[in-house]
């Protein structure tokens, strides 16, 4: 799918899950470099993700290999995210946590790079996580409600129940240890239905 407007067009394609999406906004580019929209409203609008960003955060990683994940917020400050890398590279990974969705416990993956400005839009209901590919990498994600430390809950990253291939091993994975002591999947309550996607952005 590509939505269009006057500045420009996102090219928008569901994944696997096809809730979550990749995004790739064009570059215009000349002799002394390019320029490229990274959010524009209207036009994600268009390709039915209703989207309003409220926060921006930005992650850097010093080293190659660092797991950040697998983390959500419980509702009311459940969010939805879009990610991008303004330097270096990432595996990213959403989680679907939505009790009654055929796709409950099933994750997707994109790889993510400063390169080509790829984006990875990840709904409401849902955990993301991300493991770094290269050194000093920086991800910038735009989040639909604000951060809530009393809402803020996770996953084990490498729960086996999940068949995550991630591009790094348990042993070598740079990993909080927060999340690392995160609950399994079957051991967490039941946040996320399948009609919050009124709140996912996928109409």
């Amino acid at each position: 799918m590509v939505a269009t407007s006057g500045s420009g067009h996102f090219q928008v394609l569901p994944l696997s899950i096809p809730d979550v999406k990749s995004i790739v906004a064009p570059r215009h580019a000349d002799a002394r470099g390019f320029i490229s929209e990274t959010f524009n409203r209207r036009d994600l609008a268009a390709a039915g993700i209703d989207f309003d960003g409220v926060q921006d955060n930005r992650s850097v990683s010093l080293r190659k290999g660092t797991v950040r994940g697998l983390h959500f917020q419980a509702p009311p400050f459940a969010q939805a995210k879009l990610v991008r890398v303004s330097r270096g590279a990432i595996f990213d990974v959403a989680v679907d946590l939505r009790r009654g969705s055929p796709t409950y416990g099933r994750h997707v993956s994109l790889m993510l790079n400063a390169a080509d400005g790829g984006q990875m839009f990840v709904p409401n209901g849902f955990a993301h996580g991300f493991c770094t590919l290269e050194p000093d990498t920086e991800v910038l994600y735009k989040v639909d409600n604000y951060y809530s430390k009393q809402h803020e809950a996770g996953i084990r990253w490498n729960d086996p129940a999940l068949a995550i291939h991630w591009p790094v091993s348990t042993g070598e994975a740079v990993v909080s240890e927060r999340d690392r002591a995160q609950p399994l999947l079957k051991d967490i309550a039941a946040v996320f239905a399948l009609e919050d996607r009124a709140k996912a952005g996928a109409r």
